[in-house]
């Protein structure tokens, strides 16, 4: 094991540790889209009865897309703002941990809080609504899924969180483009061909769209795909999106990180 995978590693372990010590940001980060699961699951009940398929199993899949949003956007980005503004990222500009572990801890933070929000979101859909797993196929979509919605989610919140000035207002900042996106992109609002045609196209460009699809591919029967946009799950289409966006958001990193105010 290297240097910088041993500070990486080390670095994400401290992370971890420090967010879930925050009872604020557990609850409002981590429980949050499990909590809109059991609203929306409960609220819109047997809505999709004509396909044999529940509202809990939709939103149980569009949650996941939700809540990798959130995490790796919101949370990265305001974790970098405070840490600048605090003056942790200057602190550690003087130790020997490269800027490469230090994101790359972010990432892991970001990586380990998915995957248990994935995990609980798909044990409160099994649960409380009776929701089936899928197919043993599905789960290798979902593996490759997670893992570039982690990394082009989490790349954009590094890159945003340089216009962030103050970390009191990052929360504001940060969340305007993500409720936006939620509705524009069928998370909130299902089958998405309930919108117009122009906002979907315009969702097409960013990749929320894309992993709300894919994750309902995972966790939804065949038949719901006639529900999709191109009436098709489109899987294809899907990794490139993500993929581009991953590459968007790494230039977009390199160009817009700095450890201080100072730097920009």
């Amino acid at each position: 094991m290297t240097a910088t995978t041993t500070m990486s590693v080390s670095r994400g372990r401290i992370e971890v540790l420090q967010f879930f010590r925050d009872r604020t940001a557990l609850v409002f980060t981590f429980l949050f889209p499990a909590m809109l699961l059991l609203l929306f699951g409960t609220i819109f009940g047997d809505s999709y009865d004509q396909t044999g398929v529940s509202a809990a199993q939709v939103y149980a899949a569009s949650m996941l897309a939700y809540g990798v949003l959130t995490t790796g956007f919101v949370t990265m980005g305001s974790g970098l703002a405070m840490d600048r503004e605090d003056g942790t990222l200057k602190r550690l500009r003087g130790t020997p941990l490269p800027v490469t572990s230090y994101l790359m801890g972010k990432l892991i933070l970001v990586l380990t809080l998915s995957i248990a929000e994935a995990a609980l979101l798909i044990a409160v859909g099994t649960l409380v609504f009776d929701n089936p797993l899928p197919d043993a196929s599905h789960w290798l979509t979902f593996a490759w899924l997670m893992i570039l919605s982690v990394i082009a989610c989490s790349l954009l919140g590094v890159a945003v969180s340089a216009i962030v000035r103050h970390a009191r207002s990052a929360g504001a900042i940060l969340n305007v483009p993500v409720v936006a996106l939620q509705f524009i992109s069928g998370i909130f609002i299902h089958p998405i061909t309930q919108l117009p045609s122009w906002l979907i196209t315009v969702a097409s460009f960013f990749p929320v769209k894309w992993m709300g699809q894919g994750f309902r591919y995972v966790f939804l029967p065949d038949s719901m795909k006639s529900m999709e946009a191109a009436g098709s799950w489109e899987l294809g289409r899907t990794a490139l999106v993500l993929g581009a966006w991953c590459v968007i958001g790494l230039v977009l990193c390199l160009a817009t990180f700095r450890w201080s105010e100072k730097d920009r």
